[in-house]
């Protein structure tokens, strides 16, 4: 094959394979938000026949050739073109390794997972999710064996959202989180928190809807470009610059808890509607990796979310839109507020300083499930033994317990460290954006233009044509240090503790 018709071959699958990822996202984002209760088995059969189209085209030969005869011969080559190839190479590699009625079956049973889960939580019913979880741990084991039998389980799958991580990395990395922070959490833990009427105040839901639309507008969104669904758990889809779709969920008596998913969201989002217009519709238009992505979404949802400043320019969205609820809120006590930090039970609830023992429990669980050190079955108290030793909480319940999150039942163990790494990224990165712009005064005044500007032209402008670890280095110039985000929430909480 020659180079011309290997490019031409590339652009062709690339087509497709974006195609039909856009047409299984919008199934899975549907049955994750309005499709019917009943709906799961048929969705699922539709993206398994997708799947099997999507993994026939991964494994033609003339796919394999096409890749070989573009990264064999780099020479003269944009690197768009190489790293289109070579992002299509990891999705070949991966998928050659399960045969098509696997491939297929697995879609299936994400689906009905999925299904399974939004029933169970809320019927507090870890016994008829256990089924669905067993499945999808074990054929992720039987990935990571094919992918690579010399290496533990879940060193595979951990490399598949965050390219390099391992446990061997992510041990000290939590290892050094848990002993630096633990003295502050203790610290505050014995301080009193801080409280307002209206953190307590009844907020109905369509208020609370017309407020995201302010919110997002705050944050530079476009709603012609971004749409908002309603879920159990936030999440969001990309499809392109064009076509990003956010989740929240409203509860009327905990008004911040929508406040900071649509925050959270939109951070993702921005990520994906920032990527250049010349990536549209190509493989290098996304997020460049998991920790990246999350890198962004807790940078709004916490660096700038919960500042002072940003504080100061969302406390009169509120008393527009709630005005009875926030009467006599004042901006110095809602950053007080949105900073309460206290050992908790829901990761997505969990203040800054103590979120990332939220995630250990998870990394925890994670490794002894890969490695067959601990059973489905017996999760729910190997989880609730964990959150005690973490956090000093007691779990009442699975529903607000291992059933909390939603990313096992999509099969994405190995998610979760990238939350932690994603929140030290972005500690970071605000370090180095403060050498180069003002950041806290247009915050203060409402504009984020500066924030989302100098995050566009550093990391989401480049989509996936830069490797996640030159994405950190366009943005910081220097390696990663954790010790900027302990740093970080040792003076935040010192500061508002007065430790």
């Amino acid at each position: 094959m020659t180079r011309n018709e290997a490019l031409k071959k590339l652009d062709e699958v690339e087509a497709k394979l974006l195609a039909y990822g856009q047409a299984m996202g919008t199934l899975t984002y549907d049955g994750d938000t309005a499709a019917p209760a009943n709906s799961a088995a048929g969705r699922g059969e539709t993206l398994a026949l997708l799947g099997g189209v999507v993994h026939g085209l991964l494994t033609a030969p003339e796919t394999r050739e096409a890749i070989e005869a573009i990264l064999s011969d780099r020479e003269g080559l944009d690197r768009r073109d190489i790293r289109r190839a070579e992002l299509l190479k990891e999705s070949v590699d991966e998928v050659c390794l399960v045969p098509a009625d696997e491939y297929m079956a697995y879609q299936q049973l994400l689906a009905e997972a999925g299904a399974a889960w939004h029933a169970a939580k809320p019927a507090n019913d870890y016994a008829a999710f256990a089924p669905y979880l067993e499945r999808i741990v074990e054929y992720n084991r039987r990935l990571a064996r094919r992918k690579d039998a010399s290496k533990p389980a879940y060193d595979v799958l951990l490399d598949l959202y965050e390219k390099g991580a391992s446990m061997a990395m992510l041990d000290p990395f939590f290892e050094q989180l848990r002993t630096s922070l633990a003295p502050v959490i203790l610290a505050v833990g014995e301080r009193p928190k801080p409280d307002a009427p209206f953190l307590h105040a009844v907020y109905p839901v369509h208020e609370q809807r017309a407020f995201t639309d302010r919110l997002m507008a705050l944050m530079g969104i476009d709603r012609a470009d971004c749409a908002v669904g309603e879920t159990e758990h936030p999440f969001t889809c990309g499809f392109g610059r064009h076509d990003v779709r956010i989740t929240t969920h409203y509860h009327e008596d905990h008004v911040t808890y929508s406040l900071y998913s649509v925050i959270h969201e939109g951070g993702h989002a921005l990520y994906e509607l920032g990527c250049d217009e010349s990536l549209e519709r190509t493989l290098l238009t996304g997020g460049t990796s998991m920790g990246i992505h999350e890198s962004q979404s807790r940078f709004y949802e916490n660096l700038i979310g919960r500042s002072r400043p940003f504080c100061e320019a969302l406390l009169p969205l509120l008393r527009d839109c709630f005005p009875a609820q926030t009467r006599g809120l004042d901006a110095e006590t809602l950053y007080r507020c949105v900073n309460i930090a206290e050992p908790s039970l829901i990761r997505t609830e969990a203040d800054e300083l103590t979120y990332a023992m939220h995630v250990m429990v998870r990394y925890e669980l994670e490794k002894r499930m890969l490695s067959g050190d601990l059973k489905v079955a017996d999760v729910p108290g190997a989880w609730n033994e964990l959150y005690r030793k973490y956090l000093g909480v007691e779990v009442p319940d699975d529903r607000r317990g291992c059933l909390q999150d939603s990313h096992w039942s999509g099969g994405l163990l190995g998610y979760f460290p990238s939350y932690a790494l994603g929140s030290a990224y972005g500690a970071q990165m605000l370090r180095a954006m403060e050498r180069d712009i003002d950041v806290w005064g247009p915050v203060a005044r409402g504009d984020l233009s500066g924030v989302t500007g100098w995050l566009g032209e550093k990391i989401h402008r480049h989509g996936r044509l830069l490797t996640p670890a030159e994405a950190f280095a366009s943005a910081c110039g220097a390696p990663f240090d954790p010790g900027h985000y302990i740093g970080y929430l040792s003076r935040k909480y010192g500061e508002l503790y007065g430790l």
